[in-house]
């Protein structure tokens, strides 16, 4: 009778399932089998993932040391382990296998380290001496670095070491890729050149172990053993050498949980496959799926929002946000005239929240490519409003523009001895530390400034030959460039001063994602330069900013870019330059096509999901760009958007309704630009033009922004191909035609751009 008394009892619940609506409960009592976890943003997946880790240890289904638990940042990995803490006490100090992917393949190849050709205490490499390591076999095979940058190579290595790809495995096409066929050749003479010095950088961390748990049966039984059950956090963003590794790892138990959502997989550019996620039930058939669909941050309006513009991506598994929350306010969608007003609204609109009563730390802007977030740090100086920038520096401490920077203050002032040692050897120019030193020395004993000193010591023999000429190069520029400051304006005098020393073309060399970054945020600073009076305000300007850091403990906007936004969340959020080009990227549509534009949408996602109150969009009607003004149209994302959840506005009449019916009038009206044409609406060839001054295709802009009812509409006289003649350039035809903007090709002087106002036709 007590027997069945006591087994009728109900059992207190486990604290770890309190407060856990049915989906999570499921995924944490759901232990044995494949289960895949699809957890939309702010639906509470760490929650769960945590309860389902103390749930497995709670009810003794393994030993701590049983479960392999990954990660991918040792943040995710020191809050998984605290929050297990709290649920199961000191259990949780004996998970040696909780952590990132490096740090858990590190711990293991150290054991199996023979089997490679290591040692156990085998070194890891940084960044740095990779690249140093590189440069040597590089020099040593004479291959010219300057046109064969050491960078590009080290970033080829990574990829193929992403993708699992050993030295063995590198055929033709892809040794192509750098060196005229030379990178299989210089992959395996650096791996090897690793061994012997019983060193590996990050990526062979995984590789090696990949490769010892796929030709060492023994080995690879042993942990398939030793791990009951497996979890993965962020499995949307795996590349293929970690999913590999786990699909291994969890072949015999196929306890393996995995926690994802491949709405939010937004990283390819450093390997991540959304496909892995997305073949999980294949990968492992009978898989259960789990969706974590009640979100706990956002309102209604923009989680509407953002699954409307998710909804037109193919490649997805498919879910349904919902939220108990009020309905709260529609995503604003905001149309301005350019970049400057832009900048000026979100500081308006900011104040207003301020002035509400509202921290600044819950407000955030989120740019689609760094060089944006210059416009508003300027705007935010100028008006007082306090700022940081998150995941990077800020626009005027970056790498790239404090070198450009020194070139010209170099120019500007000629004893600004810091700004010379800055770039007397960037780009490298041979000139090493002794070469300088003597420089130095020759400006003390002489009281001179340095430029001063270097042009000097040119007339002796102080220096070698080769470091003599090359120094005699730099101050030879830095006197024509100084000549060509008195004439020149000072926007176009950057631009030339970064051609002619090699600055640009160092970057342009690199062709990474990270240079190509660089390169766009070269082309802002030039742009930024055109607002001032001469170089002298500008540098001054720049100076004033620079010392403008306020007080770190202030409540501050934050600034960042949409990759770096993961995983955060803010009460009102700005996404802006939502512009076709800008966002989606140009770049990467031309380069991955639909896979890309899909990506794109991807970050569009993220960026909405991360408000929790409010967000705000804003196009803008104009960019400059490289020095030009350029109408733009608003981005796809925006027409996507369910009229449903957003308030449109526009600080010019009627622009928003007309671009939302040319968009709407369109079944694909980016169906070229999937194809891989790189051309979106709007694009028209013109024919029977008889144009023989340039292969350009001509075209009219059918503006889809309010642009159109801000006077910039064009003359009704003019079209494709008509002869017209202009006071300074002559004679030309008209190739393409943009509002009231027309480019023409000029029989004497090429193709300009200009006002429609300036031409005149011609019989």
């Amino acid at each position: 009778m007590n027997q069945i008394a006591q087994t009728s009892a109900p059992q207190a619940e486990p604290p770890y399932l309190r407060g856990l609506n049915p989906p999570q409960r499921e995924a944490v009592l759901t232990t044995d089998g494949p289960v895949l976890i699809i957890a939309g943003a702010g639906t509470g997946k760490t929650a769960a993932l945590t309860a389902r880790l103390a749930h497995l240890i709670f009810t003794k289904k393994a030993w701590p040391s049983e479960i392999l638990s990954v990660t991918f940042t040792n943040k995710a990995a020191r809050e998984m382990r605290e929050r297990v803490g709290r649920l199961v006490g000191d259990a949780v100090e004996g998970m040696p296998w909780l952590g990132t992917f490096h740090a858990i393949a590190a711990k293991m190849l150290r054991r199996h380290a023979e089997l490679v050709g290591l040692q156990s205490n085998f070194t890891i490499l940084d960044t740095d001496d990779q690249l140093r390591l590189l440069k040597q076999l590089i020099l040593a095979a004479d291959i010219d670095e300057k046109r064969f940058p050491t960078r590009s190579l080290a970033g080829l290595i990574d990829q193929w070491k992403n993708k699992g790809l050993v030295p063995a495995d590198i055929d033709a096409g892809e040794s192509e890729r750098y060196a005229n066929g030379r990178g299989g050749e210089l992959y395996q003479q650096y791996q090897a050149r690793l061994i012997a010095l019983n060193a590996c950088d990050f990526g062979d961390l995984l590789l090696h172990m990949l490769v010892i748990l796929k030709t060492h049966r023994d080995v690879l039984a042993q942990y398939q053993q030793r791990f009951k059950y497996i979890m993965v956090d962020e499995y949307q963003d795996t590349n293929s050498s970690q999913y590999l590794w786990l699909r291994l790892l969890a072949q015999e138990r196929k306890n393996i949980a995995c926690v994802g959502d491949d709405d939010q997989s937004i990283y390819s550019w450093r390997g991540a496959q959304v496909e892995n996620i997305l073949k999980f039930e294949r990968d492992f058939p009978g898989a259960k799926v789990i969706r974590l669909e009640q979100n706990y941050r956002s309102t209604p309006h923009i989680l509407g929002a953002a699954s409307g513009v998710i909804a037109n991506n193919g490649g997805r598994l498919g879910k349904q946000l919902w939220t108990e929350r009020d309905v709260g306010e529609k995503v604003k969608v905001i149309g301005v005239w350019d970049g400057p007003e832009e900048a000026r609204r979100v500081g308006e609109e900011i104040d207003i929240v301020r002035r509400s009563g509202k921290s600044l730390d819950e407000v955030a802007i989120l740019v689609r490519a760094q060089h944006q977030t210059r416009e508003f740090e300027d705007r935010f100086i100028a008006i007082g409003m306090p700022y940081k920038i998150v995941g990077g520096f800020r626009f005027y401490e970056r790498a790239e523009i404090r070198d450009a920077l020194a070139y010209l203050r170099v120019v500007n002032q000629p004893a600004d001895d810091l700004a010379f040692e800055r770039i007397v050897n960037v780009p490298k120019r041979g000139l090493g530390d002794k070469a300088v030193a003597r420089i130095h020395q020759l400006a003390r004993a002489t009281g001179t400034p340095l430029t001063t000193a270097a042009a000097r010591i040119l007339d002796t023999d102080e220096l070698t030959g080769a470091a003599k000429k090359s120094l005699g190069r730099l101050v030879g520029d830095i006197a024509r460039w100084r000549d060509m400051a008195t004439s020149l304006p000072h926007a176009e005098l950057a631009r030339q001063l970064l051609d002619e020393s090699g600055y640009t073309a160092m970057y342009q060399a690199e062709k990474s994602v990270e240079a190509t970054g660089r390169l766009e945020n070269l082309s802002e600073l030039v742009r930024a330069m055109e607002e001032y009076d001469s170089l002298g305000a500008f540098l001054e300007h720049v100076s004033l900013v620079m010392d403008n850091e306020g007080g770190a403990q202030d409540p501050q906007v934050t600034i960042m870019t949409i990759h770096a936004a993961k995983g955060l969340e803010y009460d009102t959020v700005f996404l802006v330059g939502w512009e076709e080009g800008l966002f989606p990227s140009q770049r990467s549509l031309d380069e991955g096509g639909v896979k890309s534009l899909e990506e794109e949408r991807r970050l569009a996602y993220v960026a909405i999901t991360r408000a929790r109150r409010l967000a705000v969009i804003i196009h803008a009607a104009n960019r400059r760009i490289y020095g030009q003004w350029n109408s733009s149209i608003p981005s796809r994302f925006v027409a996507e958007l369910p009229p449903e959840h957003i308030d449109t506005e526009t600080t010019m009449s009627g622009g928003a309704s007309l671009w939302q019916a040319n968009w709407s009038d369109r079944a694909d009206p980016f169906a070229d630009v999937a194809r891989g044409t790189g051309r979106g609406p709007g694009w028209q060839r013109a024919s029977g033009t008889g144009s023989t001054f340039s292969t350009k295709p001509a075209r009219v802009v059918e503006s889809r922004s309010s642009a159109i009812s801000l006077g910039n509409k064009g003359r009704d006289d003019l079209s494709l191909g008509m002869r017209v003649f202009h006071q300074k350039f002559g004679y030309g035809l008209i190739a393409e035609i943009e509002g009231n903007k027309l480019e023409i090709d000029f029989e004497q002087s090429g193709r300009k751009r200009v006002m429609d106002s300036f031409v005149t036709l011609t019989p």
